[in-house]
């Protein structure tokens, strides 16, 4: 076994360790729990990025990252009248599954004859 497996199963380990003990000691204070659990989580990370999978993993993010800044975000005016659409459409979705069922309802009442 070459050690970048075993730095990745030791890395594993530490963080199911910090995952269990998060919830084993679940009457310790919150603020410990999360705390030992973000510090198991950093020493996996600091544990694993040496290895061959850590500098891929370090080189995705990087590349995610890059591709991030090129992202054109929608303007203020864009993101209104886009929500406002969807608003529009969900109301008339509502209203025309509304009627269906209103409707499905009186036929099945007719069928059955149901007058209650």
């Amino acid at each position: 076994m070459t050690a970048d497996k075993l730095k990745l199963i030791l890395a594993m380990l530490i963080i199911v360790s910090g995952i269990g003990g998060f919830y084993y000691f679940g009457d310790k204070a919150e603020l410990i729990r999360w705390a030992a659990l973000l510090a198991a989580i950093a020493i996996a990370i600091v544990l694993a990025a040496p290895t061959a999978l850590g500098r891929e993993a370090w080189e995705f993010i990087k590349g995610a990252r890059l591709e991030l800044r090129k992202v054109i975000w929608p303007t203020k005016k864009e993101t209104m009248q886009v929500t406002l659409v969807v608003a529009v459409m969900v109301v008339l979705v509502a209203v025309y599954m509304w009627v269906i069922d209103w409707g499905l309802h009186k036929i099945v009442k007719v069928i059955t004859g149901y007058t209650g």
